[in-house]
């Protein structure tokens, strides 16, 4: 998939959650997602904060954070502090298509990113939907690479079979299961594992509450 694929499924995907969110109410922008400690409003925050960064605003955020993701991540989000909803929807639409560090791998990152905040709001609100296929298959490759994501761990050892999409990861005991699911789980999400089968999951489910999720 050429590197053009995956920006424009990226900026599909951002403009799918930016419909969805058009939507809620006050309170569901307050409910708490899969990310424990970010609402919904927060994890919008998340997605879109890191793409008018210039590299020296990059790196002044890494110092900051300590050059570790869960220290550089808040900072992002506390920016949007005293953001209302519908300044964060507004300023979602107006970053539909990824730049800046989002748009690094290809557009991989703001993908993988995207679909997996999405379904952390979706699974939250108890909204389900069905992912398009072209954005699930290449974000499942794309979050077992990504330096950002515990995924490697997660997964070591274990066979990933996706029932309703021709994808497989791995050897030894399986997990099966849709794709949202699968990704989901190795994503770090405890919530997927009840939509998982196999022998492997209670080995996956053990690294899964092992530590948080990232």
């Amino acid at each position: 998939m050429s590197r053009t694929d995956l920006r424009t499924l990226a900026t599909d995907e951002r403009r799918d959650l930016a419909d969805f969110l058009a939507g809620l109410t006050d309170e569901q922008w307050e409910t708490r997602s899969l990310c424990e400690e970010w609402t919904v409003r927060q994890v919008v925050a998340h997605m879109i904060s890191y793409d008018d960064l210039t590299i020296p605003l990059l790196l002044r955020r890494m110092v900051a954070g300590g050059f570790r993701v869960n220290g550089m991540n808040p900072l992002g989000v506390a920016a949007y502090d005293a953001t209302s909803p519908a300044e964060v929807l507004t300023e979602l639409r107006t970053h539909l298509r990824p730049r800046g560090l989002t748009a690094m791998g290809g557009g991989g990152i703001a993908l993988t990113d995207g679909l997996v905040h999405h379904q952390d709001i979706r699974r939250a609100l108890d909204a389900p939907r069905r992912v398009p296929a072209e954005r699930l298959l290449p974000a499942l490759g794309f979050a077992l690479k990504a330096l950002a994501l515990p995924s490697r761990h997660h997964v070591r050892g274990l066979r990933l079979v996706a029932t309703d999409l021709d994808w497989t990861h791995g050897d030894g005991p399986e997990v099966t299961g849709p794709g949202e699911a699968v990704l989901m789980a190795i994503a770090g999400r405890p919530a997927a594992l009840t939509d998982l089968d196999g022998p492997g999951v209670a080995t996956l489910a053990q690294r899964l509450t092992a530590k948080p999720a990232a």
